[in-house]
């Protein structure tokens, strides 16, 4: 069994296949994930049944899968070349051709697979994403989307996270309107509240491509709040945040470096000495709803909006369980038809 299309049958189930290779502990943390949305409990989320496989070197994934017991359970793709981390794009992308990105990416375009999930090389996943899959229509550059928690129990989705270092305002425009689209669709926001994020909330404030952006953003139709500054993020004002991938990465490096920064200040404080390790012990319940909450890993999963297909990117250093989230994800995108339902939005709101 090499791939298993012989037992797929399209409108059966979710299709979701998985990079082998991508990511600091790949293949083991890869398939540590796996197992875990094998479980039947991971599957109730879902309303379709899930399909699940695995792209990359047969000779080094086969004996994985056997020893873990997954042989039947994922399908494998073969693929013979890994895209490496420090890997140029453009060098992935052409001399490459048969990396597990670039058949995982051309599985999807087939229509095998509903969907690819990878913790690889972050440019060329996109660079080789781009180039087999396309764009959709009117989008000229895709957006890595990614979910931050936010107070109430909400979230926000900021992007781009670190796909575009250099905007044009038209870009920025098209980010807006598939960030909106997303929030309609995934999270089920009706009227999502899009943010430009600036140095200021005043209208004078910000470089002349923001300011443009504004201008544009306020004529869209979309339910624009103005300017929001960095501490808005964690607030529920808003739903949708926009900027280029350069700041976008930076703010987003830096949330996942507070939140472990104040994981582990607060273990230090409540192992310091006996009076606070019997505080912590009679906190214990709360302090796991705050580790959690904290976790970067739990909004692990970035998908990759504006393309023809679904990609969806996880951290570098996933572990198994961050890894199931961002494959979650991967499902509820396909489950909820995401990339047909932000294709009409986009072409309406353009047409507007």
């Amino acid at each position: 069994m090499s791939d298993g299309f012989e037992q797929q049958h399209p409108g059966e189930s979710v299709r979701v296949l998985v990079d082998g290779h991508g990511g600091d502990d790949a293949p083991g943390m890869v398939l540590d994930a796996l197992q875990q949305v094998l479980s039947p409990v991971f599957a109730k989320r879902f309303a379709a049944p899930l399909t699940f496989g695995i792209v990359g070197q047969e000779d080094v994934l086969r004996p994985l899968l056997k020893a873990r017991g997954l042989s039947d359970k994922v399908l494998l793709v073969p693929a013979a070349d890994v895209i490496e981390m420090c890997d140029a794009p453009a060098l992935a992308l052409r001399r490459k051709k048969n990396s597990s990105i670039h058949v995982g990416a051309r599985m999807v375009r087939d229509g095998h697979w509903h969907a690819l999930v990878s913790a690889g090389n972050t440019g060329a996943l996109m660079a080789v994403s781009k180039f087999i899959l396309k764009t959709l229509p009117g989008i000229d550059r895709p957006a890595i989307a990614s979910m931050i928690p936010a107070t109430n129990g909400g979230r926000t989705l900021m992007l781009d996270a670190g796909a575009n270092s250099e905007c044009t305002s038209d870009h920025l425009v098209q980010f807006a309107i598939m960030g909106s689209c997303y929030m309609q669709a995934a999270e089920g926001v009706e009227r999502p509240r899009v943010g430009l994020l600036n140095i200021g909330s005043e209208e004078i404030k910000g470089t002349d491509v923001i300011k443009l952006t504004s201008t544009k953003l306020a004529v869209t139709g979309l339910n624009y709040i103005g300017n929001v500054e960095g501490t808005d993020l964690f607030t529920d004002k808003v739903d949708v945040v926009v900027c280029d991938g350069f700041v976008g990465n930076v703010a987003l490096k830096t949330m996942e470096g507070t939140a472990r920064f104040l994981a582990e200040s607060m273990r230090a404080e409540l192992t310091s000495g006996p009076v606070a390790k019997a505080g912590a012990l009679l906190a214990s319940s709360a302090l796991r709803r705050f580790k959690d909450r904290v976790n970067p890993g739990k909004y692990n999963g970035a998908p990759l909006l504006g393309l023809n297909g679904i990609v969806v990117k996880s951290h570098g250093g996933a572990d198994a369980d961050s890894f199931a989230c961002a494959i979650s994800v991967a499902c509820r995108e396909v489950n909820e038809n995401l990339t047909d339902r932000i294709t009409e939005s986009v072409q309406e709101l353009m047409d507007a």
